[in-house]
């Protein structure tokens, strides 16, 4: 089968010819249509994520077809049953099992779901990792209220989109950063209220000056050295939850603020079986269509890859796995 591999540490993504998955009791072999970049095949790429082992099959994200049926992948495996937080043995397909840059892919049956009818094959691969870690990250870890006001930062990439999608149903009031002004005016067409620039020293200060009543809720994945800053902008008794750390380790805290107004920092990974059927529910009740910033032919996956470690994207970037 066909297959994109990484060969070792730092090496380019590499189309090669290999076996396919071998059968192994309670798995399926996915045939592969379609498959969506996170920003976890570049930093596995790149070396900067655990457990990292090579050669490896990179993608989390997957439709296509098992038993004559569109299916789609829920990327996280072996949860367990708490659904407070994952166990010990939770793994994301593509590290450390070969995952879906390839034209087929062994996964657990219970991780298969029907793929939603309204979506074609490059929508339905896009929906899997980020949006289940959108929907956890917002909608169970957060618990929104009607009327919050909600800031989602780096507005852009599939789970911060999701993240916006998913408030604009529920009614929040939502505040959006970005490095790219065409970024901000994308995500106000989808329903943003208004955004700013965090390349800017001071756009803390403009988020205040647009919204001066503060957020309640504040969805990151930067954390480093803008938490003081979040903090600043989160009312009493407001929520921040970071779903990644890009920006490092949270730099010189200031802990009055944390307790004085009353503050909790929440933290969200992934998500659990339940999450993830909620969240395919929900895009099959209310129609939702991801947005896909672009689809590659498997032939240029070291574009696609490109693309995602500049940060170029407003949505998801898909590769085709197998033309039809």
């Amino acid at each position: 089968m066909k297959a994109i591999q990484l060969k070792e540490l730092g090496s380019a993504p590499l189309l090669v010819d290999l076996p396919e998955p071998i059968e192994k009791e309670g798995f399926v072999k996915l045939n592969v249509s379609h498959s969506a970049l996170n920003h976890r095949d570049v930093w596995i790429m790149k070396g900067q994520y655990a457990g990292l082992k090579y050669p490896i099959i990179p993608g989390s994200d997957a439709s296509g077809y098992a038993n004559e049926s569109r299916k789609i992948i829920n990327p996280g495996f072996y949860w367990g049953t708490d659904q407070k937080a994952q166990a010990k043995t939770f793994q994301i397909l593509g590290l450390p099992e070969d995952g879906s840059f390839a034209e087929m892919v062994s996964v657990p049956e219970s991780n298969l779901h029907m793929a939603p009818t309204h979506l074609d094959d490059a929508e339905a691969a896009s929906i899997g990792l980020a949006g289940v870690t959108a929907y956890r990250a917002l909608k169970v870890r957060c618990n929104p209220q009607p009327g919050e006001r909600l800031l989602v930062t780096g507005i852009g990439g599939g789970v911060a989109l999701f993240i916006l999608q998913l408030a604009t149903e529920l009614g929040l009031e939502t505040f959006v950063t970005s490095s790219d002004q065409i970024k901000i005016k994308k995500a106000k067409a989808l329903g943003a209220a208004e955004g700013v620039l965090y390349t800017e020293e001071d756009w803390d200060q403009k988020l205040l000056s647009i919204n001066p009543n503060g957020f309640d809720l504040i969805v990151d994945a930067y954390a480093g050295n803008s938490v003081n800053k979040l903090m600043k902008l989160v009312n009493p008794g407001g929520r921040i939850c970071f779903y990644g750390g890009t920006g490092g380790k949270i730099q010189d805290l200031i802990p009055q603020q944390l307790f004085w107004k009353q503050i909790s920092l929440l933290g969200s990974t992934m998500g659990s079986p339940l999450d993830f059927q909620e969240f395919l529910n929900w895009v099959h009740e209310k129609k939702m269509v991801p947005i896909v910033d672009s689809v590659y032919d498997l032939t240029n996956a070291d574009l696609a890859f490109h693309r995602m470690s500049n940060r170029e994207q407003f949505g998801k970037i898909v590769l085709r796995i197998k033309k039809s």
